[in-house]
């Protein structure tokens, strides 16, 4: 048998020393550029619209209205539009695991197996590999979106994305000289975040939503989402949000769906999901992007009043797929769950996954696990760069666990290079957010669009 020829493994100092020979293909400076192609032709309302036909249409006109609220509110649902945008613009050709849909507000806290409380990525319907870069210049565009939805001006809208550069950058850095192991186990918990607080404002702040988080689990939410009638446990309308559809099919849905997704956990978490019972299902219109895909929450009792819920969700194939490479796992809501378990510090133990009889693919996860956003509205300028670091910190960590960080490091450099034209690209495309709003708006006033304007 012929001996097997082992590939060469580059040391740091070649993988830095790749990184900064990619400047002379991809100067820096080059990110900074943005401009809608010529061919073909950019209409935003065309490309969402192509989306809809996987959706339920009774629920597409509330993304709409959604969507209609602001720029912010816009840039959320129209990763597919960022996606296609993305791929014309300079890239290194360096990939990882990348969200796909990385905005400021898919980031938040939410309770480990151990039951700390986090920080990390929350959101990952349209993960995949693909370029580093695209993850940071989404994130940097909903920074500068951001600042001008609280009245900031566009230097201190930049500030925070040069923060969030920063923080990117070196910590890439710090992450091409730990163990893949240190990089695979770091992570940022609230208590870190309490006790790193700037003042004494702000580590009160952060005390204040550490409590609201740990606040938010099923345990502590009757009888605004679950309540006892008679006997039964019973999920709480909340329409459009959530309500019950008790048909026939919907219940057939439902229960082979949950023997399809307990087939995808482990043997011994498959021991803890047995000791609850199903109580209670009803359908759930989730976000904006993801307002009109097949989502269900079920209501779980073990012990007569122990309640879990979990959350069923639609998952289809990744916007970012048309541009890279078509995903490796067949099953979608597979496709999910490997991103978020290789991106987050740490995932829920119910993650699973199924294919339903009707072929729609769905990802599963606990609802209400101290799962939180931060909320922006009312930021300052401090705040929102505060913000933007830890975004910046997290994106970094959670793209060295499967990106060779040296080289992207050496890319990068020691300098605010790349950070000026990020933060010169999320200035224009947040420009370009604000246009196809507008279209959007002109779309829903002709007729072209139907939107569901909620109260």
């Amino acid at each position: 048998m012929a001996a097997v020829r082992k590939k060469a493994r580059l040391t740091y100092a070649q993988r830095t020393s790749a990184g900064r020979a990619l400047r002379d293909a991809v100067p820096r400076k080059n990110h900074g550029t943005w401009k809608p192609p010529l061919r073909p032709q950019r209409d935003p309302i065309e490309i969402l619209k192509a989306m809809d036909s996987r959706r339920l249409p009774e629920l597409v006109p509330i993304r709409y209205g959604r969507m209609l609220r602001s720029p912010f509110t816009f840039l959320r649902g129209a990763a597919a539009v960022m996606a296609r945008d993305l791929a014309h613009t300079p890239f290194t050709g360096l990939r990882v695991q990348v969200c796909g849909d990385c905005h400021v507000l898919n980031f938040g806290l939410f309770a480990t197996p151990e039951r700390h409380l986090v920080f990390d990525l929350n959101d990952f319907d349209e993960t995949d590999p693909g370029p580093w870069e695209w993850d940071l210049k989404r994130l940097a565009a909903s920074l500068v979106i951001a600042g001008r939805d609280n009245k900031l001006s566009e230097a201190q809208s930049e500030e925070a994305v040069l923060e969030c550069a920063r923080a990117y950058r070196e910590h890439m850095r710090e992450c091409s000289r730990m163990t893949p192991m240190d990089v695979w186990y770091e992570r940022r918990d609230m208590q870190f975040l309490i006790d790193t607080a700037p003042d004494a404002e702000a580590k009160k702040f952060r005390e204040e939503l550490a409590e609201e988080a740990r606040g938010r689990v099923i345990e502590h939410l009757s009888p605004k989402v679950a309540r006892v009638t008679g006997r039964r446990h019973r999920l709480v309308d909340h329409p459009p949000n959530l309500v019950h559809v008790h048909t026939a099919d919907w219940r057939k849905l439902v229960r082979d769906s949950i023997l399809a997704f307990r087939n995808s956990l482990s043997d011994e978490r498959r021991v803890l999901l047995d000791r609850y019972q199903l109580a209670d299902f009803a359908l759930k219109v989730v976000g904006i992007g993801s307002v009109g895909t097949r989502c269900f929450v079920t209501l779980f009792i073990a012990n007569e009043d122990q309640p879990l819920m979990l959350q069923f969700k639609e998952a289809g194939r990744s916007v970012l797929e048309p541009y890279t490479e078509k995903s490796a796992y067949d099953n979608q809501g597979q496709r999910v769950v490997m991103g978020q378990r290789l991106m987050q510090s740490s995932s829920d133990i119910f993650l699973g996954w199924l294919r339903s009889r009707s072929g729609h693919d769905f990802y599963v996860r606990q609802l209400r696990d101290m799962k939180m956003s931060i909320p922006l509205t009312g930021v300052d300028t401090a705040q929102l760069k505060r913000y933007a670091e830890a975004c910046g910190w997290t994106l970094s960590r959670a793209h060295a666990k499967s990106g060779d960080a040296a080289t992207i490091s050496g890319y990068l450099g020691k300098g605010n290079n790349f950070d000026r034209a990020l933060a010169k690209f999320a200035r224009a495309y947040a420009d370009q957010t604000e246009r196809d709003h507008a279209a959007l708006v002109r779309a829903v006033k002709s007729g072209r669009v139907k939107a569901q304007v909620e109260e």
